[in-house]
């Protein structure tokens, strides 16, 4: 059986944010985490502000799921995808690698 959501790596991600593609990039990362540092045009993502984020975003607009290290976000994005998102990524290396590897791309 096919996973329901694609690996993303930072590259690909940069690529797309720099051809201006649109994209909902999602954080689910803790609060104090997100505050401290995000990838610019992420929104923060928890148990409260899922079902919001389920019913106001187009199930065909791509969705990025940003966590520390890429593992819990492969959950989530599977659970999204479960909820009708047909195209859903996991980010690989998650925050902590793409803010090692662009610095200039972390909104404080």
């Amino acid at each position: 059986m096919p996973h329901p959501f694609e690996h993303l790596d930072a590259d690909t991600l940069i690529q797309w944010l720099g051809e201006g593609r649109t994209l909902t990039l999602v954080d689910i990362r803790d609060p104090l985490s997100f505050a401290q540092g995000h990838i610019p045009g992420s929104r923060h993502l928890d148990n409260t502000s899922a079902a919001e984020l389920v019913e106001q975003t187009p199930p065909a607009q791509p969705l990025v799921v940003v966590c520390y290290h890429g593992h819990s976000s492969q959950q989530a994005a599977a659970w999204l995808a479960g909820q009708g998102f047909s195209e859903v990524y996991s980010l690989d290396g998650g925050f902590v690698d793409w803010a090692h590897r662009h610095p200039e791309r972390v909104s404080r």
